[in-house]
């Protein structure tokens, strides 16, 4: 009997705010524990909310770029329960009129991993419907040592939107797709920065298997707090294979939250799965109703840039790249600002994507480090290679040395000696050269192995350091070897 998976995913995206959802604390990173707190996110008594009103916004606009309902009117809630590092015993968040209902992401192939990007599911642009967008607040943060725990409250009060998805995801390859195309809307809407390593976007999984043509759904386990693309992946493949092997064995699935453990592989069991019954939802009495009409969409709309699909058209159109080199640069909206500015000091456009996806970005992988050189950089080194002073595999070697030295082609190859030979005199005399040095390959040549031509060539290259212009060494050489005969 063969199996499906169906999943749901519940991502938490931390807004980019200055201060906190409920209160004016500065949302910081990396300070000193428990150094950005009031009496407000302390939940001290007598302590009164006031909402985020720039969060309110990121969240409609977030609805706007995904296609949502914006509801006319949202409230604020008290979901009850108690963990160490909710200093109130309940969190505010929407319960029943959530800012945002409906939407969709569309999945495209490079949002899937590289080992599925050819599969058919990574070719069909399907879409993952949304069943809300919702605002919360988010909580602090436990520290476990070896003889004692402590908590760090400078996270509780951040702005929180929760974007819940429906049950269309089909696999683990889906999944990652869903979130990799999700994050490059929000960033590029500068929404949020959506760091993983910074917490700024977590994710919970709801997933379940049943037989495939079976109408009813199996038992559903929700895996929480995956703080990484590739461990949701990961975490679902073996969650898939878990369920799976007890239903073959005639057992029977709980429903139960479980903890991702990365090093092991495996999901462990945190405890049962709870009801929104649990959590006793009431009506915030603290806070009062949103109306979003009028100003606030006003506001989001107005928020609103060209999103990811509508640049890759664009950049294809405009520059004449194929759709993969326009999605490349499409998926990151720095890498595509990037790649305009340094088009246009460039004759070569294709070239200087070319030089941005195949090099540069490889380089950056390597370093880690974030786009650190001007783009004339590129327009520059795309115009050496064209007017013929550089040949390609000078000029990926410039790349590397661009970001490394930070210094400009010019410069490197007037440092390096990089500049191609292009007298006709002195090529003329190393080709001459390389053919009394070759009789076998001339002789192969003349019999009609044209293909022998490139170990002469080859002879060129080495005696130059590589520095000779192919395209003058190959038009020497067919010409002089033509005129033997």
């Amino acid at each position: 009997m063969e199996y499906e998976a169906i999943i749901g995913l519940e991502v938490h995206v931390q807004l980019k705010t200055q201060t906190k959802l409920f209160c004016g604390c500065p949302v910081e990173y990396g300070v000193l524990p428990n150094s950005r707190v009031c009496p407000i996110c302390l939940g001290l008594p007598g302590a009164l909310p006031s909402p985020n009103k720039q969060a309110i916004i990121l969240t409609i606009q977030t609805g706007l770029m995904l296609g949502s309902e914006i509801a006319p009117r949202g409230k604020f809630d008290r979901k009850n329960y108690f963990y160490p590092d909710m200093p109130k015993n309940y969190q505010i968040s929407q319960y029943d009129q959530p800012l945002c209902k409906g939407g969709a992401v569309e999945l495209y192939p490079l949002a899937f991993p590289k080992d599925a990007q050819k599969d058919p599911q990574a070719q069909s642009r399907k879409k993952i419907r949304l069943v809300r967008i919702h605002l919360e607040e988010d909580v602090g943060k436990s520290f476990h040592f070896e003889d004692h725990s402590g908590i760090d409250f400078n996270r509780a009060g951040t702005p929180l939107m929760e974007i819940v998805s429906e049950a269309d995801i089909r696999s683990p390859e889906e999944a990652f797709a869903y979130l990799t195309a999700l994050r490059q809307i929000l960033r590029y809407g500068n929404v949020s920065d959506c760091d993983m390593e910074k917490g700024q976007l977590r994710c919970d999984v709801n997933v379940s298997v049943k037989p495939i043509g079976e109408g009813k759904w199996g038992t559903k386990c929700e895996i929480k707090n995956l703080n990484s693309i590739s461990a949701v992946r990961k975490a679902l493949k073996y969650e898939i294979q878990r369920q799976i092997h007890i239903l073959q064995l005639g057992g029977e699935i709980s429903q139960e939250t479980l903890r991702w453990d990365d090093l092991k592989g495996q999901t462990f069991p945190m405890r049962t799965k709870e009801y929104a019954h649990d959590y006793r939802y009431f009506p915030d009495p603290d806070l009062l109703t949103i109306l979003t009409e009028g100003e606030l969409i006003e506001e989001a709309q107005k928020r609103i840039p060209e999103l990811p699909e509508e640049k890759k058209q664009r950049l294809s159109q405009n520059y004449g790249l194929t759709e993969y080199q326009a999605s490349v640069l499409a998926s990151d909206p720095q890498l595509a600002d990037f790649f305009e500015k340094a088009a246009a000091q460039s004759a070569n456009k294709v070239s200087v994507a070319n030089f941005l996806i195949n090099d540069y970005l490889a380089v950056v992988s390597e370093s880690e480090t974030a786009i650190p050189i001007p783009p004339e950089y590129f327009s520059e080194l795309s115009n050496l290679v064209d007017q013929g002073k550089l040949h390609m595999k000078q000029a990926k070697e410039i790349v590397k040395l661009m970001v490394t030295e930070k210094k400009s082609p010019t410069l490197i190859v007037e440092e390096k000696g990089f500049a191609q030979i292009t007298s006709l005199d002195t090529l003329d005399a190393i080709c001459k050269e390389a053919i009394e040095a070759n009789p076998k390959s001339v002789a192969d040549y003349r019999s009609g192995k044209t293909a022998a031509i490139n170990a002469i060539k080859g002879y060129v290259m080495k005696k130059t350091k590589g520095q000779a212009n192919p395209k003058i060494v190959h038009e020497l050489l067919e010409k002089k070897l033509n005129e033997l005969g």
